[in-house]
């Protein structure tokens, strides 16, 4: 079997999605997106909140941003994270978004051709959240390998 890798992570905005505090982010998102999905190993993205069913949502407020995307592996999401546009925005994250002090971000391998869902991401979150990182829900500094079946 092959395998891909999952990746959630959340952020609480401090302002109104479409307040001028926003606008900086707000005008990042499409390049960034673009060059996500033009990113060697990309293999989807969750593309706009209605996708995100509310009802199971533990964050289930409008101020918090879900992205969930799936890679063929932990080296092309790498390569994206590290990119100069990316990197450019998440250096300016705190103008824009809460510190936390949970996890925001957890990773998951999950069988090639499978969608995750939010509620599967979720749960993955609170596990490593609960328990620490272990070969069903991790970050990036622990990197567990893809499963051998």
């Amino acid at each position: 079997m092959n395998w891909n890798l999952a990746q959630l992570n959340i952020a609480k905005m401090i302002f109104d999605p479409d307040g001028p505090e926003m606008q900086g982010f707000n005008d990042a998102l499409d390049p960034v997106n673009a060059l996500g999905e033009a990113s060697r190993g990309f293999v989807w993205r969750l593309k706009s909140d209605e996708e995100i069913p509310k009802e199971n949502l533990i964050f289930d407020d409008p101020s918090w941003i879900v992205n969930l995307t799936v890679w063929k592996n932990l080296d092309s999401l790498m390569a994206f994270v590290r990119s100069d546009l990316h990197l450019s925005i998440m250096k300016r994250r705190r103008e824009w978004f809460s510190a936390i002090s949970e996890a925001t971000m957890v990773l998951w391998w999950v069988p090639e051709g499978h969608i995750p869902t939010v509620a599967e991401a979720q749960e993955r979150l609170e596990a490593l959240r609960k328990n620490g990182p272990s070969e069903y829900a991790f970050g990036f500094s622990e990197g567990f390998p893809a499963p051998s079946s």
